[in-house]
């Protein structure tokens, strides 16, 4: 499938799950919430959760929260319960949760299985690609009974992606690396979300073949892939790409064509990741210009 399939696609999965979920659907789900008529307190294992949960509406359910956890400001200073790795079971216990949310990808299996072991309710939240993020939206929108604005926010995200798909449907393509870290050098395969909003903004990820969700690669086999356009985080400093200076002769150089993404928007799959998309996709079409140039001189 080419590259402008595999994007119609996504919007595709993207739309039907926006309304394959809508209110009422998961019947079995509903009847299981109204048996429970105590109030829900919830406590969130991941940043991006909190902000998931406030999105829908549902912040005041909120309790506890992960390390990190900095947005938006109501949840920096709610009680803080431990990261994905060593939870404060003290703390949980203060707190006594009745549903904790935590995150398929970042949250170890076993952590999960100790959790209910002790009596907790924990829900496994979705949010690896593009697609699982209105459907994120819509489970915790049932979950607290705030199914109307996760619907609205679910479909603002969905017209977003397609807005910026349709932007980009005739744009050259444009080789791009995301660096997501430069010591040990990581990277997204083709399954990450990010992946997926490069492909979106009319670029190719150079690592999309790799397992894995942030495989670790070598200077070597970037070089050998040539990027047209390296991307990182901003939180990586002005000197993410000073070691990519040495080689001249790679493209993204010759180009001028290294640009910083800001950083909780492109990082964390919330509806903020529109904004990240934006970006990629104004740095994308800020390479391509570049490159014109260069080849053009």
């Amino acid at each position: 499938m080419n590259r402008s399939g595999r994007i119609f696609v996504l919007i595709l999965l993207c739309t039907t799950l926006v309304h394959c979920h809508r209110p009422g659907t998961n019947t079995t789900l509903r009847q299981s919430e109204d048996q429970n008529s105590d109030p829900l307190k919830i406590v969130t294992l991941s940043p991006h959760l909190a902000e998931l949960v406030f999105a829908v509406g549902a912040g005041d359910l909120l309790i506890g929260v992960s390390a990190y956890t900095d947005y938006p400001d109501d949840a920096v200073n709610l009680p803080v319960v431990g990261d994905a790795f060593n939870l404060d079971q003290e703390q949980l216990a203060v707190l006594a949760p009745n549903l904790l949310l935590s995150w398929d990808s970042g949250t170890p299996a076993h952590v999960v299985d100790e959790l209910r072991s002790r009596g907790y309710r924990v829900e496994v939240i979705s949010t690896t690609s593009l697609e699982d993020l209105p459907d994120a939206l819509l489970r915790i929108g049932v979950l607290t009974g705030r199914e109307g604005t996760a619907s609205a926010i679910a479909d603002q995200f969905t017209k977003g992606l397609e807005d910026l798909m349709q932007a980009a449907k005739d744009a050259e393509s444009i080789r791009v690396f995301y660096q997501v870290h430069a010591h040990p050098l990581y990277t997204i395969n083709g399954d990450h979300f990010l992946s997926q909003v490069i492909e979106l903004c009319g670029g190719t990820n150079i690592f999309a073949d790799l397992n894995g969700l942030a495989p670790l690669v070598s200077v070597e086999s970037v070089l050998e892939r040539e990027p047209e356009l390296i991307l990182a985080s901003s939180d990586a400093g002005p000197g993410a790409f000073d070691e990519w200076m040495r080689w001249s002769d790679m493209a993204a150089i010759r180009y001028s064509n290294q640009f910083l993404m800001p950083a909780n928007e492109i990082g964390r799959a919330t509806p903020r990741l529109l904004i990240g998309a934006t970006a990629v996709c104004g740095a994308l079409q800020k390479g391509r210009e570049n490159r014109k140039r260069y080849l053009n001189d």
